[in-house]
């Protein structure tokens, strides 16, 4: 019986060859993820991830600690996405679950993407958390940013790899072993182009540090973040109206972030970022979203989704 690496990395028994060692600089490493508690928060609800043209960060943002490598030896990493499967989803809304909807698209070019403080040490990288929070996502098929391209409504699995950079003038015939991979089964997610699931956006708000300007804290006080800058004006409306704002008042579909709060007082135009503020009163005061700006990008700041 001898010992052969799948397709992620894993020993796994294969009988007539003979065995494969990995070098001694990647046979040992060991890789944590971080915030193991929120994957698995994300992972019982079913974890979306959106993918759109222009590239979107993931979150949660993949986060490893990793030990066991040689502190001289210089390492790079990388991440990939493949498929988890053969098919394409949908959502079904009154069960709340996501089903199989028929074969997969065709599969998306397969991307690497580099950690960018590849190629460094291992010293280096056990000092402290690596984090891929400049990753992007995208279904654009003609990207040409380097994002990782992804076929919405189907299923991935991320994958981390740790490769060992061989300084020998035979690394090149040696290049199987002188990696190791890792996958974490907790952080697959279905891409999407808006969240199906309502508890995904839920969690998504209250976890991100980045999405603060749509969590409330208290449900009577009904108070947002606003940025400190921008000019406030109070917005009325009659009494048994609803008014709606951004590029599809007129066809009555509301802005997507009008969505987010319900009353208030002050409609403030931030210049740079999404932000809005409440005043409970007494009037029918209503706070509008800065439809002008954005939603987009208020999400490109660094780890948000």
């Amino acid at each position: 019986m001898s010992i052969v690496m799948d397709e992620v990395g894993t020993e796994v028994p294969k009988r007539g060859l003979l065995p494969i060692s990995k070098a001694t600089q990647v046979s040992g490493v060991k890789v944590q993820l971080e915030m193991h508690a929120l994957w698995k928060q994300f992972d019982q609800l079913g974890t979306e991830m959106i993918v759109t043209k222009a590239g979107r960060r993931m979150f949660p943002t993949f986060q490893v600690q990793i030990s066991g490598m040689d502190p001289a030896a210089e390492y790079v990493l990388l991440m990939d996405f493949v498929p988890v499967d053969d098919k394409r989803y949908r959502y079904a809304f009154h069960s709340s679950s996501w089903l199989a909807a028929g074969r997969a698209d065709v599969v998306a070019p397969s991307r690497m993407h580099f950690h960018p403080d590849s190629p460094a040490c291992g010293a280096q990288w056990m000092k402290q958390t690596v984090s891929f929070d400049t990753l992007k996502l995208t279904n654009n098929l003609l990207d040409d940013n380097g994002y990782m391209i992804l076929n919405s409504m189907h299923r991935y699995q991320p994958r981390f790899h740790v490769v060992y950079v061989d300084p020998s003038p035979n690394s090149q015939s040696n290049a199987f072993r002188n990696f190791c991979s890792f996958s974490f089964p907790e952080t697959r997610f279905i891409a999407v182009t808006a969240y199906q699931n309502h508890r995904i956006t839920q969690l998504k708000i209250a976890s991100n540090p980045f999405a603060k300007g749509f969590r409330t804290s208290d449900p009577q006080d009904q108070s947002v973040w606003c940025p400190p800058k921008g000019r406030a004006q109070p917005l009325i409306t009659k009494p048994g109206k609803q008014r709606s704002w951004g590029p599809n008042a007129s066809t009555g579909d509301p802005d997507p972030a009008s969505l987010l709060v319900e009353q208030g007082g002050l409609y403030h135009y931030c210049k740079e970022s999404v932000g809005l503020t409440v005043e409970r009163k007494d009037g029918q005061g209503i706070l509008a979203p800065p439809y002008f700006l954005p939603i987009s990008s208020y999400w490109d700041c660094p780890g948000s989704s």
